[in-house]
Formats: C-alpha cells, sequence, structure tokens
C-alpha cells in the first residue's frame, strides 16, 4: 500500500493498539483538527453527505507540491472530527500524486471495524473520495 509517511505513521499506531485504545487514540485525533481559517466560510466548503454529523471539507491543490486539507466538524461529533484529522495529519501537506495514490480503501488498515460502525466508516471514504476528487479537479489530473 502506498501511504504518504504522516498517514502510513498513523495507520502503524492504530494497528498496534487493542480495540479499546483504538477508540482512546481516535478521541485523541478528534481533539487535535485545526479550526478553519477566519477568512474561510464553512458554506463555501464542500458538505460530505456520507457522514452522519455535519462535515465540510475544502482542498487547496495549487501548489500541487504541497496540498492543504481544511475540515470543520462540530466538536459534537468526535468520531467525525477523528477521522478529519487522521486524514489532516496524514496528508496535510503531501503532493497532489501522493494523494491520489492512497487507497481508496487504506482506513480497513486502521482496523477500527470492530469498534465504530460500518455506516461512520463509510463517511471517512466519503471525505476521502471528495479529496481525491477536488485534487483532480484543481490539478487537471
Amino acid at each position: 500500500m502506498t501511504l504518504p509517511a504522516p498517514l502510513a505513521e498513523i495507520v502503524d499506531d492504530f494497528s498496534a493498539l487493542a480495540d479499546p485504545d483504538k477508540v482512546t487514540l481516535l478521541l485523541e485525533f478528534s481533539s487535535e483538527l485545526p479550526d478553519i481559517p477566519a477568512s474561510m466560510q464553512t458554506e463555501a466548503m464542500e458538505p460530505v453527505p456520507e457522514c452522519q454529523s455535519p462535515i465540510f471539507l475544502s482542498v487547496d491543490a495549487t501548489d500541487s507540491s504541497s496540498v492543504k486539507l481544511y475540515f470543520s466538524a462540530p466538536p459534537e461529533a468526535p468520531t467525525t472530527r477523528g477521522f478529519a484529522s487522521i486524514l489532516h495529519q496524514g496528508l496535510d501537506g503531501a503532493s497532489a500524486q501522493e494523494i491520489t495514490d492512497v487507497p481508496s480503501d487504506f482506513f480497513h488498515d486502521l482496523g477500527l471495524a470492530s469498534v465504530i460502525s460500518p455506516l461512520r466508516l463509510r463517511g471517512m471514504a466519503g471525505m476521502l473520495a471528495r479529496i481525491k476528487r477536488q485534487v483532480a479537479e484543481q490539478t487537471g489530473a
């Protein structure tokens, strides 16, 4: 599997943990999701309807060698925020090609399927699909 180094490290961290500890780590990630810049409006961001909670994302791939990711997720949605934070920490600053090369089902390697519902995991897949689509649109790939 081809993953940018930061995302590969996150996958390794999760795969080394027992199920209860995976949930704890996911909740830790949720508290680390950075706020969107004050100049960015949530209304201008793309919604991710696959998520059970309202989440919005935006991608800036104008510099294809260092893509910037932005997420807006409510604090009362820690699972969704955790997924967004994993993607942010794992992919923000990666090249457009590195993001495009991430397998669409990489999140299965986090080992969360036994502790998180399939519906919630589908939300993470939706986030990644939208990130990849926006990168492709902005880079003409």
